[in-house]
């Protein structure tokens, strides 16, 4: 599903050597990113990371071809999460940031997310012009022979610097000293960075998915199935657990009971240590219409607002840098603290919940479980094209479902940015009563997919 013919709500992405995701689409994606951002006579730089996927290396020399073609020098980091990329464009001054991934997704897709000089994803505009050029003539773009752009490949020092990057927003004077943290990589791009970053700040760390092969990664671990992390702080009796997603730009945690806590309470927990400390711009937060009312009235009772956007981290940053909000995030554990970075970063979240929990000398299930959250019950339906959601009978079934919760709660139906699916997610105070309209709406769609 996608915004355009190429671009969904995350950059390109599909499944590998397929198309999109095909070498000729990434090196036509080079070539019309390069020709894009080229402003100036100055040399043009491109700095290209991705994830621990296969395909990774397949789309990452297309992409530097299609760069070096349009006279752009391409600096090559490796495995890297998309934050640290992200952080790399501005560090590095290159004029666009490259990171190649599917996030979440298994080993089989694999995506491209850009970044444009200043680290922020792009702007609808802007990827509609690149995607104007993906088809046209690129044969005036191409450099002239001497002016081919450099390749160079940086294979540790860029992690160093994110590394620092990263212990640096640990607040000053604290230590994770006598801490034992389960860190659920998910054989993804931290493996390496985020075991190191939280053992240099003094914890005791027990990794877990940090041995990628290609297609381990998120498989049976890491944000989307907390399952392995959850257990292995049972088991190792460590005071929390981290998991990671496959680029490292989300997060889960799990207290010392092993108990999952989601982005909402995370986003909560923030806001309201940062509004205690003086450190909250624009008197709350934005997250998406996916958010639990619980975190709603939680911060009404802080005497702080809750925006919402359209699913995607891209369009809570959107809506934070118009409006003056530095914290905001998803469901899905995306946290966006743009005092710190650019984009969602869940080794720099983790950091700022681990400075909650460290200051209040308190257990983890103490700190972070804030509110109850309401029933929420979320079902995915897959369907192969077609427009189901214009069936009469669907439009039927959701509008009873908005009647039985009108007053005590909602329904959400929307098509996923990144997979051919439906979500369809409903919340209330009832919870039989949320599932039997999740039912009753997924029923009628399936039968009219």
């Amino acid at each position: 599903m996608t915004t355009g013919r190429y671009f969904g709500t995350d950059g390109i992405r599909g499944k590998a050597n397929e198309a999109p995701m095909t070498p000729d689409t990434a090196l036509r994606v080079g070539m019309a990113a390069g020709a894009q951002f080229r402003r100036g006579d100055h040399r043009h730089q491109v700095v290209i990371g991705k994830d621990t996927r296969l395909s990774g290396y397949m789309i990452e020399a297309a992409m530097t071809a299609g760069f070096a073609s349009v006279g752009v020098d391409v600096f090559l980091v490796g495995p890297m999460p998309t934050p640290a990329v992200a952080m790399l464009t501005r560090s590095l001054r290159c004029d666009i940031g490259v990171m190649i991934s599917a996030s979440h997704n298994a080993y089989h897709d694999n995506g491209i997310k850009l970044f444009g000089p200043d680290g922020f994803k792009l702007s609808d505009d802007i990827e509609s012009a690149i995607e104007a050029r993906l088809d046209g003539d690129t044969s005036a773009d191409l450099a002239a022979s001497a002016d081919i752009g450099r390749v160079r490949r940086i294979d540790d020092g860029q992690q160093g610097r994110y590394i620092e990057f990263a212990k640096g927003t640990f607040p000053a004077g604290l230590t994770l000293d006598g801490i034992k943290i389960v860190v659920d990589c998910a054989h993804g791009a931290a493996y390496k960075v985020a075991p190191t970053v939280l053992w240099e700040l003094g914890a005791e760390v027990v990794p877990v998915g940090v041995e990628p092969n290609g297609f381990n990664i998120n498989q049976g671990c890491g944000s989307t199935d907390t399952a392995l992390m959850q257990q292995t702080v049972r088991d190792t009796g460590a005071h929390l657990g981290i998991a990671l997603d496959g680029d490292a730009d989300r997060m889960l945690l799990a207290d010392e009971t092993g108990a999952l806590v989601d982005g909402d309470q995370l986003m909560g927990l923030i806001a309201g240590y940062w509004q205690r400390t003086g450190q909250l711009s624009g008197g709350g937060i934005v997250t998406t219409v996916m958010s639990n009312l619980g975190l709603e009235r939680y911060l009404a009772a802080l005497d702080l607002t809750m925006a919402r956007t359209k699913v995607g981290d891209r369009y809570v940053v959107e809506h934070m840098r118009a409006n003056g909000f530095n914290l905001g995030g998803e469901q899905s554990g995306h946290l966006v603290m743009t005092d710190h970075a650019t984009t969602g970063d869940g080794l720099v979240a983790a950091l700022q919940v681990l400075a909650v929990i460290v200051e209040s000398g308190r257990p983890a299930s103490d700190v972070c479980h804030l509110f109850d959250p309401l029933p929420q019950v979320l079902k995915n339906v897959t369907f192969n094209g077609g427009s189901p959601l214009e069936a009469a009978p669907v439009k039927s079934a959701i509008a009873d479902g908005e009647d039985r919760l009108r007053g005590i709660g909602r329904v959400l139906i929307r098509k996923s940015g990144t997979e051919p699916k439906i979500r369809v997610m409903a919340e209330g105070e009832d919870a039989g009563l949320v599932e039997a309209v999740v039912d009753d709406i997924v029923s009628a769609i399936e039968a009219a997919a």
